[in-house]
């Protein structure tokens, strides 16, 4: 069995695999102040949950490097083995076609190494989390960049904290385009506006890159996303662990 963890910036998403399937996840929230006692007890508790009673190997990625240190030892604590970490000396096999290759995210590096292995290419990936990030792969397998913009979340948040009547909002698109209420017009923006960004964004990605790309959303808001967009779409809510066992697999013997 292999424990996957991908940290993010709101939360931790873990994933056993057997093989290729993936077995169970669940989500832990970030928190930078825990201790690796703590996050040993939550990943422990997830674990038995989930009726797992061992795990021979453990891979991490994480875009908050604070917890890096407390989740390997929380790892060891609780299945006594040394995980791997998404970085520098970890093969991924990805070609990074940046002015600066180190600046790319270990979540984009893992997401597009699913991609590249389970889907046609060229493809656009767009993970909705607490950013909203693109990433653009062409028809060879090399990743050429993208955008990175305000979560729908983080934005919401923001709107309803900086303004004196603007209420927070559960994120699903509204019965209507035109929103007639206050409550409606807030989804419209955020979920509508969203899918319209995400489609005008994907016709200008695919103008540069000369051919039509397949189209793949993950994240913890992108259903609600792909629900309320005019392309076609693929869904993979497990696109990070699919890419964490690739990556593992690509790595095997390095956490012995």
């Amino acid at each position: 069995m292999l424990l996957a963890l991908d940290v993010g910036n709101t939360n931790i998403v873990l994933g056993v695999i057997d093989g290729e399937k993936t077995v169970c996840t669940g989500r832990l929230s970030t928190n930078v102040n825990e201790t690796e006692i703590e996050y040993s007890m939550k990943i422990k508790t997830f674990l038995e949950v989930n009726g797992v009673t061992k795990a021979d190997g453990a891979i991490i990625s994480s875009v908050v490097p604070a917890l890096v240190r407390t989740l390997l030892k929380s790892i060891k604590i609780v299945c006594g083995i040394d995980a791997l970490v998404v970085g520098p000396g970890i093969k991924t096999g990805l070609n990074i076609k940046l002015d600066n290759p180190a600046e790319t995210g270990a979540d984009i590096v893992v997401t597009d190494v699913a991609v590249i292995n389970k889907y046609p290419l060229p493809a656009i990936i767009f993970d909705f989390g607490t950013a909203t990030t693109a990433s653009v792969i062409d028809k060879n397998g090399a990743h050429l960049g993208g955008a990175i913009m305000c979560g729908i979340k983080t934005a919401i948040n923001s709107l309803s904290q900086g303004t004196a009547q603007l209420p927070q909002i559960d994120i699903s698109a509204p019965s209507r385009i035109i929103g007639r209420n206050t409550v409606d017009a807030m989804k419209c923006g955020s979920v509508i506006g969203t899918a319209a960004m995400l489609e005008g964004l994907v016709s200008r990605f695919e103008n540069e890159l000369g051919e039509k790309a397949t189209v793949v959303i993950t994240g913890g808001l992108g259903k609600a996303i792909a629900s309320a967009t005019r392309l076609d779409v693929i869904v993979d809510e497990n696109l990070l662990i699919d890419g964490l066992r690739i990556i593992y697999e690509k790595n095997k013997g390095k956490d012995k």
